[in-house]
């Protein structure tokens, strides 16, 4: 796993300038430095050394050095690839995955993203007509991001290394910040930083005589085969699954495991014996720690279990790094915990694999179960829905409210996603510019336009696997493992997996058994049924009970009086959810929080001139 970044033309002090954008990425890949620099670009690489450990430097060049090639990520069939390349006449000087990308490029050109097994962003740069061949992995498990700097062009693994060209004027997207009220996170491809992009999962771009075009290689479709048995669609998962496993687990390295009490990363966790698995939990009770079922079945399946109790002020007074290394504001709070597992894994491995995407792909979340739920009430006339709707609606709570009202909506019009913080009329109150506020689902759209011929059940997959995979689950799990210069590995985001997965009837994905069910099926195969019945807890942290607390009230409240909250918000109605929470009218913890970061997150890269840094980066 590494950092790359890079710039097109040239730059008066190129050499520096690439140096400083790989620079503030060396939590990337402290291991190694290199650098490609001539008239027409300048390529900076981190390394964080996992395969070929003495013999796997980059930049990597093919024969006659006509391509230059920086990546990040990892190959999982790679040796496969560079068998057949041999085959076909080349040559190689290492044992690298890096190489037989640069080699198949040669071969197949951008076709050779069809043949990879993977995860990776990588810059490959053709001395001959001076172009750039950038591409993204099909999940977007790997960050990639570029910008159009007059006539240069700049990328970067991180937005961090953008900033440090000193040609890009540092301007904030005021745009960006609409939607992130609405889904907690900035909606790819735009980013909060005015011209920067993030270039999307399945996507490869072309640089050349000053224009970019983008394209899209490849796309998560879903065709359910709803002649499939249920015996069969467990033993498809059971084997894919297993393979994807021992396929994630090569390196030259010591390979762990994250291990939560969930099914996802307990069936990664059953192929690790004699390993090291890692968990962090909170002093709140076990709704709020998992450590337990953790080390439970650590002990069972033979394999040496670390924890860690995060406290409370270790968690406050690590919000600021954590917003520093995300680049972006994310409001779940959970990234915070995942930087503290990332930490306590990193002292011990160099790779771990861990459960993201297992919900994405065979219908995991507890919401894709409101189709059920509402399926018999949808039965009734729309009309009737909507009378009854409109007469619950300015009611207060009662049990079934809730019912009512979303049972009067279509699945486009409910759903935007895992996480929903504020509607329209909301940021209409709470915002200064009350201008740059939309409907969510008008962003959500696209995506249900895409996937118009699927079930319900399906559309709220696809939309989770384009919208909030890639904007929080994949870019906190690189974030926080890459600042602590830890690989993290997702085998349930694998090409071969997704093949299974496409084809598994949402009937055995979500009924009224269980979500995730066949592949729930699959786990019990290998661990004990109460964690492969284990109801989904995500990863919990306790911010409900401390924005109760006077001594972290207080902390939010002096945010929110701050001179960047009144830039952006009105601050007496930021301050009446805060209080209501407080005061137990309301549970507003998510919104308020999700305030309180976009003002932390603004203060650190927007405060002054330069990136204010945290202490310890």
């Amino acid at each position: 796993m590494c950092g790359i970044c890079g710039f097109t033309g040239y730059v008066p002090d190129n050499k520096k300038i690439v140096r400083n954008m790989a620079d503030v990425i060396t939590h990337r890949g402290p291991d190694s430095e290199g650098f490609y620099v001539d008239d027409n670009i300048a390529m900076g690489f981190r390394r964080l050394s996992i395969i070929d450990l003495d013999g796997g430097t980059q930049p990597i060049y093919n024969k006659d050095k006509t391509k230059v090639l920086t990546f990040n990520g990892e190959i999982y069939n790679y040796k496969q690839l560079r068998k057949e390349l041999i085959d076909l006449g080349y040559e190689f000087y290492t044992q690298t995955d890096s190489e037989t990308i640069l080699h198949g490029y040669e071969e197949w050109g951008e076709k050779v993203l069809d043949r990879l097994r993977g995860m990776f962003g990588f810059a490959i740069y053709d001395t001959t007509d001076n172009s750039l061949f950038i591409a993204r992995d099909f999940f977007g498990i790997k960050p990639m991001h570029y910008a159009q700097v007059g006539s240069h062009f700049v990328y970067g693994s991180e937005i961090k290394s953008i900033l440090e060209f000193p040609l890009y004027e540092k301007k904030f997207n005021a745009g960006t910040l609409d939607n992130y009220l609405s889904f907690q996170y900035a909606l790819p491809p735009e980013t909060f930083f005015e011209g920067i992009y993030c270039l999307l999962p399945g996507h490869y771009l072309r640089y050349k005589d000053g224009k970019v075009t983008t394209a899209r290689y490849w796309e998560a479709t879903f065709e359910p085969d709803e002649e499939l048995d249920e015996e069969t669609a467990v033993n498809n998962i059971e084997r894919v699954f297993e393979e994807s496993v021992n396929a994630h687990k090569i390196s030259d390295v010591e390979v762990g495991c994250f291990l939560s009490s969930g099914v996802d990363s307990s069936y990664v966790s059953t192929y690790f014996a004699g390993q090291n698995t890692f968990t962090v939990g909170f002093d709140f009770g076990e709704k709020y720690n998992e450590i337990d079922w953790a080390k439970g079945l650590s002990e069972k399946i033979g394999v040496k279990h670390h924890s860690k109790i995060i406290s409370s002020d270790e968690f406050w007074g690590n919000i600021r790094l954590v917003q520093y290394h995300m680049d972006q504001p994310l409001a779940d709070p959970s990234c915070i915990a995942l930087y503290f597992v990332s930490k306590l894994a990193s002292e011990y491995v160099k790779v771990v694999l861990s459960g993201e995407g297992a919900d994405e792909l065979f219908g995991g979340y507890t919401i894709y179960n409101e189709i059920n739920s509402l399926r018999g009430y949808q039965r009734l006339p729309l009309g009737l829905r909507k009378t009854l709707a409109d007469i619950v609606r300015p009611l207060p709570k009662f049990k079934g409210r809730n019912f009512l009202l979303r049972g009067a909506l279509s699945v486009e019009e409910r759903f935007i996603g895992n996480a929903f913080m504020f509607n329209k009329a909301e940021k209409q109150k709470i915002l200064k510019d009350a201008s740059i506020c939309h409907e969510p689902q008008e962003y959500t759209k696209q995506y249900y336009d895409r996937a118009a011929n699927y079930d319900d059940i399906t559309k709220m997959q696809y939309l989770d696997i384009n919208t909030w995979m890639v904007g929080d689950i994949l870019l906190k799990a690189d974030r926080m493992s890459m600042a602590n210069s830890l690989e993290l590995r997702v085998p349930f985001l694998d090409k071969e997996v997704f093949k299974t997965a496409r084809t598994i009837p949402y009937r055995l994905r979500v009924n009224e058994k269980n979500t995730k069910y066949a592949m729930r099926r699959a786990a019990l195969r290998h661990m004990p049924e109460d964690w492969a019945k284990k109801k989904k807890l995500g990863f919990p942290v306790p911010t409900r009970v401390w924005l109760k607390d006077e001594k972290y009230y207080n902390i939010v409240k002096k945010a929110f009086n701050s001179q960047t909250a009144r830039k952006f918000f009105n601050s007496e109605e930021i301050i009446k959810f805060l209080d209501d929470h407080y005061n137990g009218k309301e549970d507003n913890s998510r919104k308020v929080w999700t305030v309180f970061i976009f003002i932390i997150w603004y203060d650190i890269y927007f405060g002054s001139d330069k990136v204010v840094k945290p202490e310890g980066v």
